[in-house]
């Protein structure tokens, strides 16, 4: 029993120690400490040290039915041990249900080309030229909503609603030309810490203004939706300022 009593500690280690790998994984990838393949690697350590964690504290649970601060120290450590689980766990279904792309476009014709912005994804391991054909009929049957965006408007007002938008989801903006009705920026994931590089292209399309979006990832096979899902937020915001100004 003596044991047993002295194994709660060992439970609630893996638990606080699972907690601070995965915290680990994220935030030492974001300020350079490890590489994002090791950042990854980690989660996987993470979601192992979690099901110990989870594992032996519900044992002990059944085999001690404690009371008091033994109870609460093991309900906690299962509780940390499944919430470490859960993330890599979504993650992981997330990016299996997402194709292996990462770069998404509004127009898959004529996507929006970088130019400000190519000096500082220079080193960066995925190209800033488009994938092509193959790239877009991935992104066609995966995202069918991702689509231009026609506002009623002058490509003038066009563009100021597009820049709100970028800079109200925190977008670091490198260049906005009005005259060309372009846009480059780069977008960093909470996490992290991830850099994506974000070209919007304003023009005239009849009475309306046409804008078209293109999100890239400098690192990593599959984005896991994330550009598809920023480019859905961007065009929600683009959407909501349009009654606010009319």
């Amino acid at each position: 029993m003596q044991r047993l009593t002295s194994a709660r500690w060992i439970a609630a280690g893996l638990a606080l120690l699972a907690a601070m790998v995965l915290f680990m994984a994220g935030a030492g990838t974001k300020v350079g400490l490890w590489d994002f393949r090791t950042g990854l690697g980690m989660l996987k350590w993470a979601a192992y040290l979690g099901v110990a964690a989870a594992v032996a504290s519900l044992a002990l649970l059944a085999v001690l039915r404690p009371h008091g601060r033994v109870l609460g120290l093991l309900l906690v450590s299962t509780i940390v041990g499944l919430a470490v689980i859960a993330l890599p766990w979504q993650w992981r279904r997330i990016a299996r249900a997402a194709p292996p792309i990462h770069d998404i476009t509004t127009d898959l014709g004529n996507p929006p080309a970088f130019e400000a912005i190519l000096p500082l994804r220079a080193d960066a391991p995925n190209p800033a030229e488009y994938g092509g054909p193959e790239v877009a009929a991935q992104q066609r049957a995966a995202y069918p909503e991702i689509a231009p965006v026609f506002v009623d408007a002058s490509p003038g007002t066009a563009f100021q609603r597009s820049l709100d938008a970028a800079r109200g989801m925190g977008w670091e903006i490198v260049t906005a030309d009005s005259a060309r009705g372009r846009i480059e920026a780069v977008a960093t994931t909470r996490w992290f810490g991830f850099k994506d590089d974000v070209v919007i292209r304003v023009a005239q399309d009849g009475s309306r203004a046409r804008i078209d979006v293109r999100s890239v990832s400098r690192v990593g096979g599959s984005d896991v939706g994330t550009n598809a899902r920023r480019i859905r937020d961007f065009i929600e915001r683009v959407h909501a300022a349009a009654p606010a100004e009319s």
